[in-house]
């Protein structure tokens, strides 16, 4: 018989200044544990065009913020509600939210299997 996942884990690429909006409102729901990563990256806007010293720059990589979150199964829709509404801004390049399946958690310093 198969194990049923009882952790998700969301992944969600925001905009830079939207992550204290994220973060104080995770904080609200009693999400604490996060991981943070600064990345770059597009999506269907393909970048974007500045004006520089008189010329047209294509940027196409803008800076992002990664965003991990593991939570049980029964909080998985809640979670995501929250950051999407927190993220939101109504303009292309809010961002993206992945979910993927925590199969197992340990803890490092005990070495015990976290459910």
């Amino acid at each position: 018989m198969k194990e049923m996942v009882s952790m998700m884990m969301i992944c969600a690429v925001i905009r830079p200044e939207r992550l204290e909006f994220v973060k104080k409102d995770l904080e609200k729901a009693g999400i604490y544990g996060m991981t943070i990563f600064d990345v770059q990256g597009r999506g269907d806007q393909k970048g974007i065009q500045l004006q520089y010293r008189g010329g047209t720059m294509n940027v196409d990589l803008i800076p992002k913020i990664m965003v991990e979150v593991v939570v049980p199964d029964g909080k998985l829709e809640e979670t995501v509600g929250i950051i999407t509404n927190a993220a939101r801004t109504g303009k292309v390049g809010d961002g993206r939210i992945f979910v993927l399946p925590v199969m197992k958690s340990f803890r490092i310093r005990t070495g015990e299997e976290i459910h």
